[in-house]
Protein backbone atom coordinates (compact mmCIF):
# COMPACT_ATOMS: atom_id res chain seq x y z
CA UNK A 1 0.00 0.00 0.00
CA UNK A 2 0.87 3.73 -0.81
CA UNK A 3 1.07 5.76 2.69
CA UNK A 4 1.14 9.32 1.67
CA UNK A 5 -0.10 12.67 2.77
CA UNK A 6 -0.80 15.93 0.50
CA UNK A 7 2.30 18.35 1.40
CA UNK A 8 3.61 20.94 0.53
CA UNK A 9 12.83 22.62 1.55
CA UNK A 10 12.83 23.93 4.83
CA UNK A 11 12.13 21.69 7.89
CA UNK A 12 10.79 22.98 10.97
CA UNK A 13 11.98 21.20 13.99
CA UNK A 14 12.58 21.65 17.88
CA UNK A 15 15.82 21.36 19.81
CA UNK A 16 9.59 45.95 -5.53
CA UNK A 17 10.31 48.66 -8.65
CA UNK A 18 13.23 48.22 -10.81
CA UNK A 19 15.78 46.44 -10.48
CA UNK A 20 17.73 47.41 -7.50
CA UNK A 21 20.56 46.45 -5.34
CA UNK A 22 18.90 45.91 -1.68
CA UNK A 23 21.60 47.82 1.14
CA UNK A 24 25.14 46.69 1.49
CA UNK A 25 24.86 47.17 5.38
CA UNK A 26 24.71 43.63 6.93
CA UNK A 27 21.70 43.13 9.59
CA UNK A 28 21.60 41.16 12.25
CA UNK A 29 17.91 40.84 13.57
CA UNK A 30 17.96 39.06 17.11
CA UNK A 31 15.13 36.57 17.20
CA UNK A 32 12.01 37.17 19.45
CA UNK A 33 11.93 37.23 23.00
CA UNK A 34 9.73 34.17 24.34
CA UNK A 35 7.81 36.56 25.99
CA UNK A 36 7.20 38.54 22.67
CA UNK A 37 6.26 35.45 20.64
CA UNK A 38 2.86 35.75 18.51
CA UNK A 39 3.00 31.93 17.61
CA UNK A 40 2.83 32.37 13.58
CA UNK A 41 5.03 32.64 10.73
CA UNK A 42 4.40 33.17 7.19
CA UNK A 43 5.68 30.82 4.60
CA UNK A 44 6.01 32.36 1.08
CA UNK A 45 7.10 31.01 -2.26
CA UNK A 46 7.68 31.22 -6.09
CA UNK A 47 7.66 35.03 -6.75
CA UNK A 48 9.17 35.04 -10.20
CA UNK A 49 9.59 38.53 -10.80
CA UNK A 50 9.77 39.71 -14.18
CA UNK A 51 11.47 42.77 -15.11
CA UNK A 52 10.36 42.04 -19.13
CA UNK A 53 6.54 41.58 -18.22
CA UNK A 54 4.21 44.18 -19.96
CA UNK A 55 1.01 45.44 -19.28
CA UNK A 56 -1.44 44.55 -22.34
CA UNK A 57 0.77 42.13 -23.80
CA UNK A 58 0.10 38.70 -25.13
CA UNK A 59 0.24 35.63 -22.87
CA UNK A 60 1.82 33.83 -25.98
CA UNK A 61 4.90 36.41 -25.68
CA UNK A 62 4.87 35.43 -21.75
CA UNK A 63 3.30 38.72 -21.58
CA UNK A 64 6.34 40.51 -23.03
CA UNK A 65 4.80 41.90 -26.29
CA UNK A 66 1.77 42.73 -28.17
CA UNK A 67 0.47 40.53 -30.99
CA UNK A 68 -3.05 41.34 -32.24
CA UNK A 69 -4.34 38.53 -32.78
CA UNK A 70 -4.02 37.21 -29.36
CA UNK A 71 -7.34 38.11 -27.48
CA UNK A 72 -6.69 37.85 -23.95
CA UNK A 73 -4.11 40.37 -22.81
CA UNK A 74 -2.09 40.86 -19.76
CA UNK A 75 -3.45 42.31 -16.75
CA UNK A 76 -1.49 45.15 -14.15
CA UNK A 77 -0.77 43.17 -11.52
CA UNK A 78 -0.51 39.91 -13.34
CA UNK A 79 -2.41 37.64 -15.48
CA UNK A 80 -4.10 34.75 -13.56
CA UNK A 81 -4.03 30.97 -14.78
CA UNK A 82 -1.87 31.74 -17.65
CA UNK A 83 2.22 30.72 -18.27
CA UNK A 84 3.46 34.34 -16.95
CA UNK A 85 5.61 35.40 -14.41
CA UNK A 86 4.85 38.65 -11.73
CA UNK A 87 4.87 41.95 -13.29
CA UNK A 88 6.87 44.26 -10.29
CA UNK A 89 3.47 45.83 -9.28
CA UNK A 90 2.62 42.45 -8.01
CA UNK A 91 5.36 41.48 -5.62
CA UNK A 92 5.81 44.85 -4.27
CA UNK A 93 2.18 44.98 -3.53
CA UNK A 94 2.75 41.71 -1.78
CA UNK A 95 5.54 43.06 0.11
CA UNK A 96 3.37 46.16 0.64
CA UNK A 97 0.49 44.48 2.30
CA UNK A 98 2.43 41.76 4.03
CA UNK A 99 4.49 44.78 5.32
CA UNK A 100 0.94 46.56 6.81
CA UNK A 101 -1.09 43.53 8.15
CA UNK A 102 1.16 40.95 8.79
CA UNK A 103 4.64 41.91 9.86
CA UNK A 104 3.56 42.99 13.40
CA UNK A 105 1.91 39.53 14.01
CA UNK A 106 4.50 36.76 13.03
CA UNK A 107 7.91 35.66 14.88
CA UNK A 108 9.74 34.39 11.57
CA UNK A 109 9.30 33.84 7.66
CA UNK A 110 9.90 30.92 5.67
CA UNK A 111 10.68 32.06 1.95
CA UNK A 112 11.21 29.11 -0.17
CA UNK A 113 13.11 30.27 -3.30
CA UNK A 114 12.01 30.58 -7.17
CA UNK A 115 13.17 34.63 -7.23
CA UNK A 116 13.64 34.82 -10.73
CA UNK A 117 11.52 34.71 -13.67
CA UNK A 118 11.32 31.27 -15.58
CA UNK A 119 13.47 31.04 -18.82
CA UNK A 120 10.30 30.42 -21.48
CA UNK A 121 11.20 33.44 -24.17
CA UNK A 122 13.36 32.71 -26.82
CA UNK A 123 13.47 36.18 -28.05
CA UNK A 124 14.46 37.04 -24.24
CA UNK A 125 16.47 34.51 -22.87
CA UNK A 126 17.06 34.56 -19.25
CA UNK A 127 20.85 35.50 -18.04
CA UNK A 128 22.98 34.84 -14.93
CA UNK A 129 23.24 38.15 -14.04
CA UNK A 130 19.59 38.47 -14.23
CA UNK A 131 19.10 35.43 -11.81
CA UNK A 132 21.27 37.67 -9.37
CA UNK A 133 20.11 40.79 -9.68
CA UNK A 134 16.22 39.40 -9.47
CA UNK A 135 16.95 37.61 -6.17
CA UNK A 136 19.17 40.73 -5.26
CA UNK A 137 15.92 42.59 -5.46
CA UNK A 138 13.74 40.55 -3.15
CA UNK A 139 16.22 40.15 -0.80
CA UNK A 140 15.94 43.65 -0.57
CA UNK A 141 12.59 43.43 0.19
CA UNK A 142 12.87 40.93 2.33
CA UNK A 143 15.12 42.75 4.53
CA UNK A 144 12.97 45.86 4.55
CA UNK A 145 9.69 44.48 5.87
CA UNK A 146 11.19 41.81 8.20
CA UNK A 147 14.81 41.79 8.98
CA UNK A 148 14.66 45.52 9.82
CA UNK A 149 11.80 44.67 12.54
CA UNK A 150 14.19 41.74 13.79
CA UNK A 151 11.85 39.22 12.46
CA UNK A 152 14.21 36.41 11.24
CA UNK A 153 14.11 34.94 7.68
CA UNK A 154 15.18 31.58 6.34
CA UNK A 155 15.88 31.36 2.43
CA UNK A 156 16.15 28.45 0.32
CA UNK A 157 17.10 28.23 -3.28
CA UNK A 158 14.72 27.24 -5.97
CA UNK A 159 15.64 25.63 -9.19
CA UNK A 160 14.94 28.90 -11.33
CA UNK A 161 17.79 30.77 -8.68
CA UNK A 162 20.52 28.63 -9.19
CA UNK A 163 20.42 27.64 -13.19
CA UNK A 164 22.57 27.33 -15.44
CA UNK A 165 25.57 27.94 -13.12
CA UNK A 166 27.93 25.61 -11.10
CA UNK A 167 27.62 24.81 -7.77
CA UNK A 168 30.78 26.62 -6.27
CA UNK A 169 29.45 29.76 -8.20
CA UNK A 170 26.39 29.72 -6.98
CA UNK A 171 27.65 29.69 -3.30
CA UNK A 172 29.53 32.31 -3.77
CA UNK A 173 27.30 34.64 -5.06
CA UNK A 174 24.37 33.63 -3.11
CA UNK A 175 26.59 33.42 0.47
CA UNK A 176 26.87 37.60 -0.51
CA UNK A 177 23.16 37.67 -1.47
CA UNK A 178 21.80 36.01 1.67
CA UNK A 179 24.59 36.74 4.43
CA UNK A 180 22.14 39.17 6.12
CA UNK A 181 19.71 35.59 6.39
CA UNK A 182 22.31 33.66 7.18
CA UNK A 183 23.61 33.62 11.34
CA UNK A 184 27.72 33.76 11.32
CA UNK A 185 28.01 30.51 13.54
CA UNK A 186 26.33 28.31 10.12
CA UNK A 187 28.13 30.50 7.15
CA UNK A 188 30.86 27.94 7.12
CA UNK A 189 28.53 25.02 6.68
CA UNK A 190 26.41 27.02 4.00
CA UNK A 191 29.67 27.80 2.42
CA UNK A 192 30.85 23.95 2.21
CA UNK A 193 27.63 22.95 1.45
CA UNK A 194 24.50 24.96 0.93
CA UNK A 195 22.69 24.46 3.62
CA UNK A 196 22.28 26.39 7.30
CA UNK A 197 19.74 26.63 10.45
CA UNK A 198 18.04 29.73 12.21
CA UNK A 199 17.17 29.54 15.29
CA UNK A 200 14.20 31.41 14.65
CA UNK A 201 13.26 30.86 18.60
CA UNK A 202 16.37 30.45 21.00
CA UNK A 203 17.26 27.48 22.13
CA UNK A 204 14.42 25.85 21.25
CA UNK A 205 13.24 26.51 17.57
CA UNK A 206 15.01 25.90 14.72
CA UNK A 207 14.27 26.11 10.71
CA UNK A 208 17.17 23.71 8.73
CA UNK A 209 17.21 25.34 4.73
CA UNK A 210 18.47 22.38 2.93
CA UNK A 211 18.85 24.24 -0.20
CA UNK A 212 18.44 20.98 -2.30
CA UNK A 213 20.33 22.71 -5.61
CA UNK A 214 23.09 18.76 -5.74
CA UNK A 215 19.72 16.89 -5.30
CA UNK A 216 17.63 17.64 -8.17
CA UNK A 217 17.29 15.70 -11.84
CA UNK A 218 18.64 18.92 -13.99
CA UNK A 219 15.64 18.46 -15.90
CA UNK A 220 13.26 18.70 -13.44
CA UNK A 221 11.22 21.53 -11.29
CA UNK A 222 11.36 23.34 -8.23
CA UNK A 223 9.21 20.75 -6.33
CA UNK A 224 9.98 18.48 -2.60
CA UNK A 225 11.09 14.97 -2.56
CA UNK A 226 9.82 12.81 -4.39
CA UNK A 227 10.79 9.77 -6.05
CA UNK A 228 10.89 11.32 -9.69
CA UNK A 229 12.80 14.72 -8.48
CA UNK A 230 15.56 13.23 -6.74
CA UNK A 231 18.28 11.49 -7.13
CA UNK A 232 17.10 7.93 -5.84
CA UNK A 233 19.38 8.02 -3.21
CA UNK A 234 18.99 11.56 -1.61
CA UNK A 235 15.02 10.61 -1.88
CA UNK A 236 15.58 7.24 0.26
CA UNK A 237 18.06 9.02 2.54
CA UNK A 238 15.32 12.20 3.20
CA UNK A 239 12.60 10.10 3.77
CA UNK A 240 14.59 7.89 6.30
CA UNK A 241 15.61 11.09 8.47
CA UNK A 242 11.93 12.46 8.48
CA UNK A 243 10.84 8.89 9.67
CA UNK A 244 13.98 8.45 12.07
CA UNK A 245 13.73 12.22 13.80
CA UNK A 246 10.00 12.08 13.80
CA UNK A 247 10.52 13.22 17.51
CA UNK A 248 12.21 15.94 16.54
CA UNK A 249 11.33 17.10 13.17
CA UNK A 250 7.93 19.41 13.84
CA UNK A 251 7.41 19.42 9.86
CA UNK A 252 8.73 19.62 6.62
CA UNK A 253 7.89 23.24 4.13
CA UNK A 254 8.11 22.93 0.56
CA UNK A 255 7.06 25.35 -2.56
CA UNK A 256 5.62 22.22 -4.38
CA UNK A 257 4.14 18.23 -4.89
CA UNK A 258 3.76 15.97 -2.14
CA UNK A 259 6.19 13.07 -0.41
CA UNK A 260 5.25 9.06 0.04
CA UNK A 261 6.73 7.51 2.93
CA UNK A 262 6.70 3.74 1.35
CA UNK A 263 9.09 4.83 -1.35
CA UNK A 264 12.13 3.99 1.50
CA UNK A 265 10.87 0.06 0.80
CA UNK A 266 11.48 0.27 -2.55
CA UNK A 267 15.04 1.60 -1.59
CA UNK A 268 15.90 -0.76 0.44
CA UNK A 269 14.90 -3.44 -2.44
CA UNK A 270 11.09 -4.37 -1.54
CA UNK A 271 10.05 -4.36 -5.41
CA UNK A 272 6.46 -5.65 -4.26
CA UNK A 273 5.80 -1.70 -3.69
CA UNK A 274 5.12 -0.06 -7.12
CA UNK A 275 4.40 3.70 -7.92
CA UNK A 276 0.65 4.68 -7.51
CA UNK A 277 1.29 7.81 -10.09
CA UNK A 278 0.57 7.03 -13.99
CA UNK A 279 0.90 8.96 -16.56
CA UNK A 280 -3.03 9.25 -16.67
CA UNK A 281 -3.72 9.76 -13.31
CA UNK A 282 -3.40 13.40 -12.19
CA UNK A 283 -2.31 14.66 -8.99
CA UNK A 284 -5.61 14.99 -7.28
CA UNK A 285 -7.09 11.21 -8.28
CA UNK A 286 -3.59 10.07 -6.95
CA UNK A 287 -3.77 11.12 -4.08
CA UNK A 288 -7.34 10.29 -3.63
CA UNK A 289 -6.75 6.76 -4.28
CA UNK A 290 -3.90 7.04 -1.88
CA UNK A 291 -6.42 8.29 1.11
CA UNK A 292 -8.41 5.59 0.28
CA UNK A 293 -5.86 3.16 0.95
CA UNK A 294 -4.93 4.44 4.69
CA UNK A 295 -5.69 2.41 7.58
CA UNK A 296 -9.47 2.39 8.86
CA UNK A 297 -10.45 2.82 11.54
CA UNK A 298 -8.07 5.43 13.57
CA UNK A 299 -7.14 3.17 16.04
CA UNK A 300 -5.14 1.03 13.58
CA UNK A 301 -2.81 3.47 12.15
CA UNK A 302 0.54 3.00 13.41
CA UNK A 303 1.65 6.75 13.35
CA UNK A 304 5.44 6.37 13.50
CA UNK A 305 4.97 5.48 9.56
CA UNK A 306 4.22 9.04 8.91
CA UNK A 307 5.54 12.19 7.85
CA UNK A 308 3.73 15.33 6.80
CA UNK A 309 5.01 17.88 4.42
CA UNK A 310 3.13 21.00 3.64
CA UNK A 311 3.08 22.03 -0.13
CA UNK A 312 2.99 26.05 0.04
CA UNK A 313 1.05 27.96 -2.79
CA UNK A 314 2.66 30.48 -4.79
CA UNK A 315 2.74 34.15 -5.37
CA UNK A 316 2.88 34.31 -8.91
CA UNK A 317 0.15 33.52 -11.51
CA UNK A 318 1.38 30.75 -13.17
CA UNK A 319 -0.68 28.49 -13.21
CA UNK A 320 -3.36 30.11 -10.45
CA UNK A 321 -3.88 32.79 -8.06
CA UNK A 322 -0.80 34.66 -6.15
CA UNK A 323 -0.80 33.37 -2.59
CA UNK A 324 0.99 32.48 1.01
CA UNK A 325 0.15 31.31 4.41
CA UNK A 326 0.40 31.72 7.41
CA UNK A 327 0.89 28.98 10.07
CA UNK A 328 -0.19 29.48 13.74
CA UNK A 329 2.19 26.97 16.39
CA UNK A 330 1.65 26.26 20.08
CA UNK A 331 3.16 28.77 22.49
CA UNK A 332 0.16 28.67 25.07
CA UNK A 333 2.62 26.71 27.33
CA UNK A 334 5.81 28.82 27.09
CA UNK A 335 5.52 30.29 30.48
CA UNK A 336 5.35 27.05 32.49
CA UNK A 337 7.43 24.93 30.41
CA UNK A 338 10.40 26.42 28.14
CA UNK A 339 12.70 26.01 31.32
CA UNK A 340 12.08 22.04 31.02
CA UNK A 341 12.05 22.07 26.93
CA UNK A 342 15.54 20.81 27.01
CA UNK A 343 14.89 18.42 29.74
CA UNK A 344 11.68 16.79 27.85
CA UNK A 345 13.63 16.86 24.55
CA UNK A 346 15.71 14.39 26.39
CA UNK A 347 13.56 12.27 27.58
CA UNK A 348 12.15 11.87 24.55
CA UNK A 349 14.85 11.01 22.83
CA UNK A 350 15.73 8.24 25.62
CA UNK A 351 12.23 7.16 25.08
CA UNK A 352 12.92 6.63 21.15
CA UNK A 353 16.23 4.94 20.99
CA UNK A 354 14.66 2.12 22.97
CA UNK A 355 12.33 1.60 19.77
CA UNK A 356 13.05 -0.32 17.04
CA UNK A 357 11.66 -0.16 13.59
CA UNK A 358 9.91 -3.44 12.63
CA UNK A 359 8.65 -2.17 9.61
CA UNK A 360 12.31 -1.47 7.82
CA UNK A 361 13.88 -4.31 9.89
CA UNK A 362 15.25 -6.26 6.84
CA UNK A 363 18.39 -3.60 5.57
CA UNK A 364 17.94 -4.49 1.58
CA UNK A 365 21.53 -5.98 1.79
CA UNK A 366 22.87 -9.36 2.70
CA UNK A 367 24.32 -9.86 5.98
CA UNK A 368 27.75 -10.47 5.32
CA UNK A 369 27.47 -7.45 2.67
CA UNK A 370 26.32 -5.73 5.54
CA UNK A 371 29.31 -6.85 7.78
CA UNK A 372 32.20 -5.62 5.21
CA UNK A 373 33.36 -2.43 4.19
CA UNK A 374 31.95 -0.06 1.78
CA UNK A 375 28.56 -1.61 2.64
CA UNK A 376 28.44 -1.25 6.95
CA UNK A 377 28.08 2.32 7.09
CA UNK A 378 25.79 2.53 4.36
CA UNK A 379 21.94 3.57 4.97
CA UNK A 380 20.43 0.20 3.63
CA UNK A 381 22.45 -1.59 6.24
CA UNK A 382 21.49 0.88 9.15
CA UNK A 383 17.48 1.00 8.92
CA UNK A 384 17.32 -1.59 12.20
CA UNK A 385 18.95 0.93 14.25
CA UNK A 386 16.94 3.11 16.56
CA UNK A 387 14.37 5.24 15.13
CA UNK A 388 12.94 8.43 17.30
CA UNK A 389 9.34 8.66 17.68
CA UNK A 390 7.45 8.91 20.93
CA UNK A 391 3.75 9.82 20.78
CA UNK A 392 4.27 12.44 23.27
CA UNK A 393 6.16 14.44 20.88
CA UNK A 394 5.21 17.74 19.55
CA UNK A 395 4.64 16.24 16.00
CA UNK A 396 2.20 13.58 17.44
CA UNK A 397 0.48 15.49 20.00
CA UNK A 398 -0.76 19.17 20.51
CA UNK A 399 1.58 20.65 23.27
CA UNK A 400 4.46 22.97 22.76
CA UNK A 401 5.56 23.97 19.55
CA UNK A 402 3.23 21.90 17.94
CA UNK A 403 1.69 23.46 14.37
CA UNK A 404 -1.51 24.35 14.90
CA UNK A 405 -2.98 24.98 11.47
CA UNK A 406 -2.79 27.52 9.13
CA UNK A 407 -5.08 30.32 6.92
CA UNK A 408 -4.26 30.31 3.18
CA UNK A 409 -4.53 34.27 1.46
CA UNK A 410 -4.94 35.09 -2.06
CA UNK A 411 -5.93 37.32 -4.88
CA UNK A 412 -9.23 36.37 -6.76
CA UNK A 413 -10.21 38.60 -10.11
CA UNK A 414 -6.38 39.57 -10.63
CA UNK A 415 -7.35 40.38 -14.05
CA UNK A 416 -9.77 43.20 -12.77
CA UNK A 417 -7.40 45.71 -11.33
CA UNK A 418 -5.19 47.88 -13.06
CA UNK A 419 -3.47 51.18 -11.96
CA UNK A 420 -6.11 53.03 -10.27
CA UNK A 421 -8.17 50.15 -8.85
CA UNK A 422 -5.67 47.90 -6.39
CA UNK A 423 -6.41 44.59 -5.04
CA UNK A 424 -6.25 42.54 -1.74
CA UNK A 425 -5.20 39.71 -0.81
CA UNK A 426 -8.56 37.93 0.89
CA UNK A 427 -8.82 34.47 2.76
CA UNK A 428 -9.32 31.60 0.61
CA UNK A 429 -9.75 29.05 3.60
CA UNK A 430 -8.27 27.84 6.74
CA UNK A 431 -7.68 24.32 8.26
CA UNK A 432 -8.80 25.39 12.05
CA UNK A 433 -12.34 24.44 13.27
CA UNK A 434 -14.08 27.89 13.64
CA UNK A 435 -14.52 27.81 17.57
CA UNK A 436 -10.13 27.92 17.59
CA UNK A 437 -10.60 31.54 16.14
CA UNK A 438 -12.23 33.00 19.15
CA UNK A 439 -10.05 31.38 22.16
CA UNK A 440 -12.67 32.51 25.03
CA UNK A 441 -13.48 31.72 27.85
CA UNK A 442 -16.05 32.05 30.71
CA UNK A 443 -14.31 34.50 33.09
CA UNK A 444 -15.69 32.70 37.11
CA UNK A 445 -18.57 31.45 35.01
CA UNK A 446 -20.59 34.97 35.87
CA UNK A 447 -20.78 35.16 31.72
CA UNK A 448 -18.14 37.83 31.61
CA UNK A 449 -15.60 36.73 28.62
CA UNK A 450 -11.71 37.10 28.64
CA UNK A 451 -9.17 35.57 26.00
CA UNK A 452 -7.54 32.57 27.07
CA UNK A 453 -4.86 32.45 24.58
CA UNK A 454 -4.03 34.24 21.20
CA UNK A 455 -5.84 33.70 18.45
CA UNK A 456 -4.48 31.48 15.89
CA UNK A 457 -5.35 34.35 13.00
CA UNK A 458 -5.99 38.00 14.02
CA UNK A 459 -9.62 39.18 13.95
CA UNK A 460 -8.71 41.94 11.97
CA UNK A 461 -7.24 39.51 9.16
CA UNK A 462 -9.93 37.61 9.04
CA UNK A 463 -13.36 38.05 6.58
CA UNK A 464 -15.76 40.41 8.54
CA UNK A 465 -17.82 37.07 8.51
CA UNK A 466 -15.84 34.82 11.03
CA UNK A 467 -14.57 38.21 13.64
CA UNK A 468 -17.98 36.81 15.61
CA UNK A 469 -18.15 34.39 18.21
CA UNK A 470 -20.95 33.20 17.37
CA UNK A 471 -20.48 31.71 13.57
CA UNK A 472 -20.49 27.83 14.09
CA UNK A 473 -20.09 27.32 10.10
CA UNK A 474 -18.39 28.55 7.51
CA UNK A 475 -17.09 28.16 3.73
CA UNK A 476 -13.67 29.42 5.00
CA UNK A 477 -12.88 26.58 7.50
CA UNK A 478 -13.93 23.22 5.73
CA UNK A 479 -11.68 20.94 7.31
CA UNK A 480 -12.16 21.65 10.93
CA UNK A 481 -8.43 20.33 11.84
CA UNK A 482 -7.83 20.32 15.44
CA UNK A 483 -4.03 20.95 14.51
CA UNK A 484 -1.71 19.87 12.11
CA UNK A 485 0.10 17.06 14.03
CA UNK A 486 0.75 13.75 12.00
CA UNK A 487 -2.35 11.95 13.78
CA UNK A 488 -5.15 15.29 12.76
CA UNK A 489 -2.97 15.11 8.98
CA UNK A 490 -3.93 11.16 9.09
CA UNK A 491 -7.43 11.80 10.29
CA UNK A 492 -8.03 14.64 7.23
CA UNK A 493 -6.83 11.92 4.56
CA UNK A 494 -9.25 9.14 6.15
CA UNK A 495 -11.83 11.24 5.36
CA UNK A 496 -10.84 12.15 1.75
CA UNK A 497 -10.24 8.68 1.32
CA UNK A 498 -13.55 7.84 1.85
CA UNK A 499 -16.42 7.90 -1.15
CA UNK A 500 -19.35 9.01 0.56
CA UNK A 501 -16.93 12.62 1.44
CA UNK A 502 -18.30 14.43 -1.86
CA UNK A 503 -18.63 17.36 -0.32
CA UNK A 504 -15.08 17.49 1.45
CA UNK A 505 -13.80 15.92 -1.62
CA UNK A 506 -15.18 18.68 -3.92
CA UNK A 507 -13.79 21.54 -1.85
CA UNK A 508 -10.44 19.80 -1.08
CA UNK A 509 -10.27 19.94 -5.27
CA UNK A 510 -11.08 23.49 -5.68
CA UNK A 511 -8.56 24.85 -2.44
CA UNK A 512 -5.82 22.24 -4.89
CA UNK A 513 -6.31 23.85 -7.88
CA UNK A 514 -7.31 27.41 -6.49
CA UNK A 515 -10.78 27.43 -8.90
CA UNK A 516 -8.25 26.37 -11.70
CA UNK A 517 -7.22 23.28 -13.83
CA UNK A 518 -4.56 20.97 -13.06
CA UNK A 519 -1.38 23.02 -13.97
Amino acid sequence: MRKSLLCSLVALYAPLGGLAAPPQAVLKAPSPGVDQLHGRFLHISDMHPDPHYKSGASQSSGCHRKKPKDERRSGYYGTPFSECDSPFSLTNFTFDFLDEHWSDEIDFVIWTGDNARHDNDEELPRTLDEIYDLNRVIAGRMEEVFLRKGIPVVPSLGNNDISPAGPNEIIDEFSLIWKPFIPSVSYPAFRQGAYFSVEVIPDAVAVISLNTMYFFNSNKGHVPPSADNYFSECYYRFTELSLRFQDTILGNLFGFFFIEADDLLIGAGDESVKPSITKNTNLFETLITDFSQLPAPLKKVNYDEYAVVNVNPSVVPNPYLPSFRVFAYNVTEISSLFENVHADKEDIKIAGERKRDRRHGNPGKEASECSTEPYRDSWRCRLGEPWHSDRDAPSRRNKLWSPLGYAQYYLPKLDEYNERRKPKFKLEYLTFPISALHPWKDRDGGGGKTMSATPPIPLRNLPKALRSGDVTESKYAPYGMADLTIPSWIELGQRLGNEEEKKLRKRFRKYMYMGGEEG
